[in-house]
């Protein structure tokens, strides 16, 4: 099976190398094709157009920043929808709207090939090892065809139900983490505020009803005062505003979600749209004249779980999807 990439960013670049580190014959592209040069130089082959990917390959996966870029990565001249024929499967892998995946997923289908979503969820130091969490949506069939790759760059993988599904679930993740995010920085200065060191408050926390992934994760990054989680501040904005405008159109009276989008976009003015976007919490930081570093937490963050085979995880009381 031939696997062609395209988008090599953060995230995409990681998930690749996965592929690539593991004997997957790969074919890549992207906007800046330095991006791409670990990858040609360990043995993947680079496409000059998304249609000359499309054409060589079985599975077309696509990881890019934005529904926008995603839409015109397909559609444009010479993209990767003149490519598509019968039996070809297009994988989005990225945080995309789910009426424009299933919009493009149709366009897909009328030239006899198969649409999926697969969006990741765990961040990239997790990526790197292919140990990410993966959300799949499409028919079964194509699920289980490409469960092979997806076992490859994640290790939890999930089949959501049809296309589109994967993407709803991963704007609701991507959602909760920005809360998370949000009300991690006001822990930590209320705790510092009233005179606790913030390592003990750290741990606390951790073995308490309050712990969450990103408590444990950002938490440490806030506190090493790096911040650098490699996802930026302009793709925070863009997935709790797809969470955001979600909810709005199904009709469901969203009360938290506007306060983090604002705290987001409030984060972006001030600090400009390639910060790191756990930075979102130094606007505390600055409005209070605290920091909130302790020592002896990492600048960066690493998975220290061996690689390890993926494998589906089997939901209970689940209806079985087509």
């Amino acid at each position: 099976m031939k696997i062609g990439f395209i988008g090599l960013g953060n995230v995409g670049g990681k998930l690749s190398g996965s592929l690539l580190r593991n004997g997957f014959d790969l074919t890549v592209r992207d906007a800046d094709r330095n991006a791409a040069k670990p990858l040609l130089e360990g043995g993947a082959t680079w496409a000059n157009s998304g249609r000359q990917l499309a054409e060589e390959c079985d599975v077309i996966i696509t990881c890019l920043p934005s529904p926008a870029i995603s839409a015109q990565v397909l559609e444009e001249q010479g993209g990767v929808l003149e490519g598509i024929s019968d039996g070809k499967i297009w994988l989005e892998m990225s945080t995309t709207e789910v009426e424009d995946v299933r919009r493009l997923g149709a366009l897909v289908e009328t030239r006899g090939g198969i649409a999926m979503d697969s969006p990741v969820s765990g961040g990239c130091h997790r990526a790197s090892t292919g140990n990410i969490a993966i959300f799949a949506g499409g028919r079964r069939d194509a699920f289980e065809k490409v469960l092979p790759l997806l076992a490859t760059m994640g290790r939890q993988i999930v089949h959501t139900g049809g296309l589109g599904t994967a993407s709803i679930l991963k704007v609701i993740t991507n959602y909760l983490a920005g809360v998370q995010l949000v009300s991690t920085g006001e822990a930590f200065m209320v705790a510092k505020r009233a005179g606790i060191d913030l390592a003990v408050a750290y741990d606390a926390i951790r073995v308490s009803s309050g712990n969450s992934f990103v408590h444990e994760t950002e938490g440490q990054l806030i506190l090493n005062g790096s911040y650098n989680i490699n996802f930026t501040m302009d793709h925070e904005v863009k997935d709790v505003t797809l969470f955001d405008d979600l909810g709005k159109s199904l009709g469901v009276p969203l009360e938290l979600s506007p306060v983090c989008v604002a705290a987001m976009e409030d984060g972006l003015r001030r600090y400009g749209p390639r910060v790191w976007s756990s930075q979102v919490v130094k606007r505390l930081e600055d409005d209070c004249a605290e920091d909130l570093r302790a020592g002896g937490f990492p600048a960066y963050l690493v998975d220290y779980e061996p690689e390890g085979r993926g494998a589906e995880v089997v939901v209970k009381h689940r209806k079985s999807f087509d």
